[in-house]
């Protein structure tokens, strides 16, 4: 009886020890690590611990504003840091609605864009409760003066303004030299040669029409405005000091009328082409490059992009000064689509770190040398890329004073307002002293939400 009980109490032990070496090799006490399970030991500490989160900053635009090469660098920043930076393009017309939805709300993106100017600045944006303070940013030192300024409010800095001030802001009329030397043309010196040349071009039985002036985007048409700014300035000396402390008004500017009445004409007889209305910005280069329109106004830098996409060189194109009211002026333009840090971002450092990064002199070149709308950028340090063109342009008509959407306050922000006044007079619903009335009423709005004490008399 104890032989039978000492061998089932063995059978037993057997049993347990069995289901014991089944279970897991690592418990087994006898067992000595072998060299093929140090791995595994090691990395086990990691496969237990959190994964580290990835993070992605928003940053939303105007369509224009981004450029490819922006976007490369992008991608390398991801692949240097981790951290992934979403664009949301939003169409012109429809940017800064949504915009101000967004602020307003509490809803902005990380990161978005704006142009810049001190009236922006305070009145659409409101940067000094929506912004984030890049005073101490190193790339603030290295910024070209003139834009640092359009970024800042009250000497604090709150946005990065990467963009080409004079090539990509000198909105001028870029004419196609072939067409002109076909039709006994020379570049107008006054708006009377201007609407001559038009005409001439209408007449010549070759298909061709005047002026690309594309309007569905609801911008572009407004430059031919306060681009001549600096013409304003030549006929009435102190204008803009005079409209920025509310001592006159733009309806009591004669030339801004003449201005606004030769648009209509040009418009009425035909300059512009049969579809100027629905015409859009983004087919600009097409035009010209297909000789369908001798002219445009755009920037020093569309040759350069004309040639690139559609091998059309770029000593095919010559500059002109916006012709008129006589304008023989260039126009310094240094505010620009800039990028603006949401206060309420919860990722304000990653941010920070993306905008440091775009502004390394690496980048910046990189930008330069990959953008073909950009001859230069804002920042010293930088290599230029003029052509011989655009030199002997800059070299004629030197800037002089700045365009009225940077200097007098509260005509940027009602820029696409701007647009469909002008659309209404093109219409016949509007003239040039009631489109001049309603910019004065728009300034006197934002002027009393912004406690102006100039208005406040």
């Amino acid at each position: 009886m104890k032989k039978t009980i000492y061998t089932l109490f063995l059978l037993l032990v057997v049993a347990l020890f069995i289901v014991g070496c089944g279970g897991s090799e690592t418990v087994a006490p006898t067992q000595e690590p072998s060299t093929a399970s140090e791995p595994a030991a090691a990395e086990a500490p990691t496969a237990e611990a959190p994964a580290q989160e990835s993070v992605t900053i928003t940053y939303m635009a105007s369509q224009g504003w981004i450029k490819d090469a922006e976007l490369e660098l992008a991608q390398k920043f991801e692949d240097e840091t981790g951290i992934h930076v979403d664009y949301q393009i939003l169409p012109a017309d429809q940017y800064f609605n949504v915009l101000t939805t967004k602020l307003n709300s509490g809803e902005a993106t990380d990161i978005f864009g704006g142009q810049s100017g001190q009236t922006d600045l305070k009145v659409l944006y409101n940067v000094e409760e929506n912004a984030v303070d890049l005073t101490d940013q190193e790339w603030t030192q290295r910024m070209d003066p003139l834009s640092l300024e359009m970024v800042s409010l009250n000497g604090r800095v709150y946005g990065a303004e990467i963009w080409d001030i004079v090539a990509s802001n000198y909105f001028i009329m870029v004419y196609n030299k072939n067409i002109f030397a076909d039709l006994g043309l020379t570049v107008p010196g006054s708006y009377a040669e201007f609407k001559a040349a038009c005409q001439t071009i209408m007449d010549s039985g070759k298909g061709i029409a005047p002026v690309y002036e594309p309007m569905s985007d609801g911008w572009h048409h407004v430059l031919w405005f306060p681009m001549i700014g600096p013409r304003f300035e030549e006929v009435n000396p102190g204008l803009a000091n005079e409209l920025n402390a509310n001592k006159v008004k733009f309806a009591d500017v004669p030339i801004m009328a003449e201005a606004l009445t030769q648009m209509q004409e040009l418009y009425d007889m035909g300059c512009f082409g049969d579809n100027a209305l629905s015409d859009a910005v983004a087919d600009t280069n097409a035009k010209l490059a297909n000789g369908e329109y001798a002219m445009s106004l755009t920037t020093l830098t569309a040759p350069v992009a004309i040639e690139s996409e559609y091998g059309v060189t770029v000593d095919t194109f010559g500059f002109f000064p916006i012709p008129l009211v006589d304008n023989q002026l260039s126009p310094a333009h240094p505010a620009g689509p800039s990028k603006f840090i949401y206060s309420g971002s919860q990722h304000i450092d990653e941010a920070k770190q993306y905008l440091a990064f775009l502004m390394a002199p690496e980048n910046l070149q990189y930008l330069l040398d990959n953008t073909d709308d950009f001859a230069d950028l804002n920042f010293s340090g930088l290599q230029a890329k003029w052509t011989p063109e655009q030199q002997e342009y800059l070299d004629a008509y030197p800037a002089k004073t700045i365009v009225y959407q940077d200097v007098v306050n509260y005509v940027n922000p009602q820029w696409m307002d701007i647009g469909k006044d002008m659309v209404a007079m093109f219409t016949g619903t509007m003239d040039a002293e009631g489109a001049l009335s309603s910019i004065d009423q728009r300034r006197a709005d934002m002027a009393t939400a912004a406690s102006d004490p100039a208005w406040a008399q």
